[in-house]
C-alpha cells in the first residue's frame, strides 16, 4: 500500500481520486492545487487525508507517489521533478511537449527505477482491446495499415473546459496544437499493433472561425491549426494515419476516438455506433461486444462542474470485451469513464507501484505515443516535409 498526492484538482482528477480512494492498494491521499478552494472541495467530497499548500510541499512530504492532473503543456517538468524527488508518478496525457522533456523523463525513470505511467485512455478502448487480442492470435495476418482519429469539436464542451482551467486568458491556451495532443489517436493504434513510428508527413488546416481561438497572435503556442492529419511510416513496414480535429461535424460527445486496422487476412473498423470484423469471406458485427454500458447518469451531482457535452466521457461503463476479473471488487458498482478505461488505468498504476512491475503505458511506451505527434506538428509547420522520428527503444527487461 502507498500514499498518494494529487496535483491539480480540476474536472478530471476527481474521477480518479474516487477510484484510488476505494482501492485497497492505496492509503492516504492528499491534494494540492493552485486554487486552494478546489483542493479543499475535493478533499471534502471524498473525505481524503488533507490538502498540501503547493507542489513543492508535496515533493517534500513523505507521500510515495504523485498523480499529475495539470494542464497538458506542464506535465514534462513536473514529472521529472517528482521522479527526482523519489516519487512514483502517474501523469495525464500527453507525456511532454518536446523531445528534450521526453528524454528527461525516460532517463529519470531509468536512473531511479521508479514507476512512471501515462494515463492514456485509448489503450483500453474496446476496439483497441479487441484488436490487441486478435493481433496476438495472428488473426489479422500481417498488419500493414491502421487509422486512429481523435475527433473532438471545440463546440462540444472544450470551450467550457478551457474556460474552467484557463481563467481570463483561456483563449491563449485553447489553441493548443492538435498534433501535440496525439495520444488518443496514436495510443489506440500502437496499443494493438506492436510497432512504432519512424517518420512522418503532416498537414495542418488553418482555422477560420475568427473568435480568437487558434489565432496565431493570441495563441500561447503561436498556433493557428485547428485540424491536422499525419501519415506515419511504421517500423517493420506499413503505415498508419491519424486525424486530430477540433473543428469537425462529428458527434464527439458519443465517441471521441475511433480506430481501423487492416491486415493481409482480416480487418476491423470502429465507427460511431457500429464496429465490424471483416475477412475475405464474411463480416462480423462486433458492436455489442465493444459497447460500454453507462454506469452513471449524466445528471449526477458529481458532474455539476463538467460541461454537459463532456459528461458522456465520464459516465461510460465497461464493455463485454473488457476483462474485469482482475479489478478490485470495490470497483464493481462505481462509475467508469472514457469507454471503460478509468478503472483499468487506476488499477494498473496501483499494481505497478505495489509490485514493482512495468505498467502497460510506461515511459518507453508513452514516448512512442507522444514523440510522433511532436514531430508531426513540426512537419505540418514545414508544409508536410517528411521528418524522421526519434525512438527511445523498448523498456529495459529489468
Amino acid at each position: 500500500m502507498f500514499t498518494l498526492g494529487i496535483v491539480g484538482a480540476g474536472q478530471f482528477a476527481g474521477q480518479f481520486v474516487k477510484l484510488w480512494n476505494l482501492h485497497p492498494g492505496v492509503g492516504d491521499i492528499y491534494v494540492t492545487d493552485l486554487l486552494p478552494e478546489r483542493a479543499e472541495k475535493l478533499v471534502g467530497e471524498y473525505d481524503l487525508a488533507g490538502t498540501v499548500p503547493s507542489f513543492e510541499a508535496l515533493l517534500a512530504s513523505d507521500v510515495d507517489a504523485i498523480a499529475i492532473f495539470t494542464q497538458r503543456w506542464t506535465h514534462g517538468p513536473l514529472v521529472v521533478q517528482a521522479l527526482r524527488a523519489g516519487k512514483h508518478v502517474y501523469s495525464s496525457v500527453p507525456m511532454a511537449i518536446s523531445e528534450e522533456e521526453i528524454e528527461a523523463i525516460v532517463e529519470a525513470v531509468r536512473e531511479t527505477g521508479l514507476t512512471y505511467m501515462m494515463g492514456e485512455t485509448s489503450y483500453y478502448n474496446p476496439a483497441t482491446v479487441h484488436a490487441r487480442d486478435q493481433a496476438a492470435k495472428g488473426a489479422f495476418g500481417r498488419l500493414f495499415y491502421a487509422e486512429g482519429d481523435y475527433l473532438h469539436d471545440m463546440d462540444l464542451g472544450f470551450y467550457d473546459a478551457y474556460r474552467y482551467s484557463g481563467g481570463e486568458n483561456w483563449k491563449s491556451t485553447a489553441s493548443y496544437p492538435p498534433l501535440m495532443y496525439p495520444t488518443h489517436s496514436l495510443g489506440g493504434i500502437l496499443g494493438a499493433w506492436q510497432t512504432h513510428a519512424t517518420s512522418v508527413s503532416a498537414i495542418g488546416v488553418l482555422d477560420d472561425r475568427g473568435d480568437g481561438v487558434f489565432d496565431r497572435e493570441v495563441s500561447q503556442f503561436g498556433n493557428d491549426f485547428s485540424n491536422a492529419t499525419a501519415l506515419f511510416e511504421a517500423a517493420g513496414g506499413g503505415a498508419f494515419r491519424i486525424n486530430e480535429f477540433r473543428r469537425v461535424g462529428f458527434p464527439s460527445h458519443v465517441r471521441e476516438s475511433r480506430f481501423r486496422f487492416f491486415g493481409t487476412e482480416a480487418s476491423m473498423e470502429q465507427l460511431v455506433n457500429v464496429s465490424l470484423w471483416q475477412d475475405k469471406e464474411q463480416v462480423v458485427d462486433l458492436t455489442e461486444h465493444l459497447a460500454p454500458k453507462p454506469t452513471l447518469s449524466p445528471d449526477d451531482p458529481s458532474l455539476e462542474h463538467v460541461s454537459p457535452a463532456l459528461r458522456d466521457a465520464f459516465t461510460s461503463g465497461s464493455a463485454p470485451v473488457h476483462d474485469r476479473s482482475r479489478l478490485p471488487k470495490e470497483f464493481a458498482n462505481v462509475s467508469n469513464g472514457h469507454e471503460g478505461s478509468h478503472h483499468f488505468l487506476a488499477d494498473d498504476f496501483v499494481t505497478a507501484v505495489n509490485t514493482g512491475t512495468l505498467p502497460p503505458v510506461n515511459a518507453w511506451v508513452a514516448a512512442r505515443y507522444t514523440m510522433p505527434g511532436i514531430v508531426a506538428h513540426e512537419s505540418a509547420l514545414k508544409g508536410g516535409v517528411r521528418l524522421d522520428i526519434r525512438d527511445f527503444g523498448d523498456a529495459p527487461q529489468d
